[in-house]
C-alpha cells in the first residue's frame, strides 16, 4: 500500500495527482486500478475526475506497491525533509545534516541533499521533470559535514553562481572543533594538496610537488573548552577535505574525523560525523543577471550542537 498526502499545489483531480506523483503509472492502469476498488480517498472510492482537497489521503493498495515506488525517479524516492533557508526565483538554499550525502552521481542512492531539494520544489509544483533543467547544486560538502548549500533553479542562475565561486567571490564560513589549539590563535595556513583517489585521501605538504595544488586556510578561534578548540574557518581555495587535512597538518585534527582524527577520542566523547559545518555564506556585490536579488546578503545555519558545547564548556 502507498499513502500520499494532498498538499495545497497538488490540489485537482485525482487522476492527475496520482499520475504526477507515480509517474510510472498509465491512465489504463489507474483505471484498472480503480475498477478493482484498489485507490482510497480518506477511505472512501472516488471517481478519477474528483477534485482533491489539501490534507485528503490518498491510498493505493497494490500488491507491486513496493516495486512501483522503488521505481519511481529517484528525487520521489527521497525523504519529504527540507526546510528552505532562502528561495527565491533562481536559488534555493537549505542545511545539509551531516550524514547525508550531498548527491550522487553513480544512482545508487536516492536519498540525497540534491534530491530532497528537488522532491521539495516538486511537491510545491515548482519544478517538473519534463526533460528541462532540473535543480542542481552549486558546490558540495562531505557526507558527515553539515550546513548551508546552494541549488540553482535555472542554468544562468548555475552559471552565475559558478563563476563566483571560481573567482573565490562567495565567502563560505566554517565553525569545526578541533582536538588542540591551534597556534597562533589565529592565522593563514598555506600549502599544497595533493590527492590519493584509490585511498579515498589527501596529503599536505610544505612545499610544491607534482600534481598537488595550492591551498590558503584562515582560521579564527572563538573558543576553547579543556583541550578542544572551536574555530572560525574561511576556506580562500576550496579543495577536498581541505579544512579536516589542512588543520590536521598541525597538529589540530577535527574532532570526529574518522579520516584524518584520532579515532580512541572521538571513540571517548562518542562523535559520529566530523564537527565541521558550513556555517555562513556571504555574497559579493552583484549588479545584474539573475542572482541579483542575493546581492551583498549573509545567510547563517543554526549552531551546531558541538560548537555550543565549546562555548559553554560541556564538551571537553
Amino acid at each position: 500500500m502507498i499513502e500520499l498526502t494532498v498538499r495545497p499545489n497538488d490540489a485537482g483531480r485525482l487522476d492527475k495527482f496520482l499520475l504526477a506523483q507515480l509517474p510510472q503509472l498509465t491512465p489504463g492502469l489507474l483505471h484498472k486500478y480503480m475498477r478493482e476498488n484498489k485507490i482510497k480517498v480518506d477511505g472512501k472510492k472516488l471517481p478519477l475526475s474528483a477534485r482533491l482537497c489539501a490534507g485528503s489521503r490518498v491510498r493505493v493498495y497494490l500488491p507491486e506497491a513496493a516495486r512501483l515506488r522503488d521505481s519511481a525517479p529517484a528525487f520521489l524516492r527521497a525523504k519529504a525533509l527540507f526546510s528552505p533557508v532562502y528561495e527565491d526565483n533562481a536559488v534555493l538554499i537549505g542545511e545539509k545534516p551531516a550524514g547525508l550525502l550531498s548527491l550522487d552521481e553513480s544512482g545508487h542512492t536516492a536519498d540525497t541533499f540534491e534530491n530532497r531539494a528537488r522532491r521539495y520544489l516538486y511537491e510545491k509544483g515548482a519544478w517538473r521533470p519534463d526533460g528541462g533543467f532540473a535543480p542542481r547544486l552549486c558546490h558540495r560538502l562531505d557526507a558527515g559535514t553539515s550546513g548551508l548549500l546552494l541549488v540553482a533553479k535555472s542554468e544562468a542562475a548555475e552559471r552565475q553562481i559558478g563563476e563566483m565561486i571560481r573567482a573565490h567571490r562567495l565567502q563560505k564560513e566554517y565553525l569545526c572543533v578541533t582536538l588542540g589549539h591551534p597556534a597562533p590563535p589565529a592565522g593563514e595556513l598555506r600549502g599544497y594538496l595533493s590527492k590519493d583517489a584509490a585511498a579515498g585521501r589527501v596529503f599536505v605538504h610544505d612545499a610544491p610537488r607534482r600534481g598537488a595544488k595550492e591551498i590558503v586556510t584562515r582560521y579564527r578561534t572563538l573558543a576553547v573548552s579543556g583541550p578542544l578548540a572551536l574555530l572560525s574557518v574561511t576556506l580562500v581555495t576550496g579543495r577536498t577535505h581541505q579544512i579536516r587535512a589542512h588543520l590536521a597538518s598541525i597538529g589540530c585534527p577535527l574532532l570526529g574525523d574518522g579520516k584524518y582524527g584520532v579515532q580512541s577520542e572521538n571513540r571517548r566523547r562518542k562523535m559520529k560525523y566530523q564537527a565541521l559545518c558550513a556555517h555562513r555564506l556571504t555574497f559579493p556585490a552583484i549588479e545584474d543577471g539573475p542572482c541579483r536579488a542575493l546581492s551583498g546578503r549573509q545567510f547563517t545555519a543554526a549552531l551546531p550542537w558541538y560548537a555550543q558545547q565549546v562555548l559553554n564548556g560541556t564538551l571537553v
